[in-house]
């Protein structure tokens, strides 16, 4: 039996400004599978993921999460939504004054309840996912790029998420730091079983992560389907991209 959607978008529709961005998304993502979203610069591929976990709210259609219409919620519920669908910036978002430490377990200080010795032991099992073993004290200013990505995955990993979205996760690094990182992704999806959407314009970070892909191009989906779909597909868009990683 195949695994069922986790999350479920249909008719999403949003626009700026009275301009359109999104003009009627569908798309579903399996739980357990990793998604990634491709398509050209100013096409909504960011907008579409913050849509996922409530950051944005539609103008017309709908958002899934689980058994959860996304549309209906308050902030208090979308909360409890952002605590099992955790987030990776495209620049990481950390706190510039906060160390590593207070960076990953700011959320669980707010909202988990946990006394300073298991906050310790959470944040250090978090860093240890991510290889950053010994890291607390440092500040994001003393950490490269790629460790910056890091704590910004530990971070999105506090609550034990059953999804993550990541907003152009290798952005700005060297390609043997991205495809580290890349494996990292792709190792955490496999060890910890959650779903993830990915927003990415690197195919080959794309294939080296992704089940499925879905191009987003003039504000709908034109393509989904597994890399060899794609890789089959006469789609003149995506047979583009496909050349241009090449």
């Amino acid at each position: 039996m195949a695994p069922q959607a986790f999350i479920r978008v249909r008719g999403l529709e949003k626009q700026f400004d009275g301009k359109p961005v999104l003009r009627g998304v569908d798309l579903d993502v399996a739980e357990g599978e990793t998604v990634v979203v491709l398509g050209v610069s100013g096409q909504g591929k960011s907008v579409l993921l913050r849509h996922l976990n409530g950051l944005l709210k539609p103008d017309r259609g709908e958002v899934w999460v689980g058994a959860r219409l996304l549309n209906r919620l308050n902030e208090d519920q979308l909360f409890e939504v952002r605590k099992q669908v955790g987030m990776v910036f495209q620049l990481g978002g950390l706190f510039d004054s906060l160390t590593v430490f207070e960076n990953v377990g700011y959320m669980l200080r707010e909202h988990a309840r946990l006394d300073e010795d298991e906050l310790g032991r959470r944040v250090a099992r978090l860093l240890a996912l991510v290889e950053l073993e010994g890291s607390e004290a440092l500040y994001p200013s003393q950490l490269s790029g790629g460790m910056q990505k890091r704590v910004a995955l530990a971070r999105a990993l506090a609550f034990e998420p059953r999804a993550v979205l990541y907003d152009e996760p290798t952005t700005g690094l060297d390609p043997l730091v991205a495809e580290k990182i890349n494996q990292l992704i792709r190792n955490l999806q496999k060890q910890l079983g959650f779903t993830s959407v990915v927003v990415t314009h690197d195919l080959r970070s794309a294939f080296a992560i992704g089940d499925r892909f879905a191009l987003l191009d003039a504000g709908r989906i034109r393509f989904a389907g597994t890399a060899e779909q794609a890789r089959a597909s006469r789609d003149q868009l995506m047979c583009e991209f496909l050349h241009a990683a090449l």
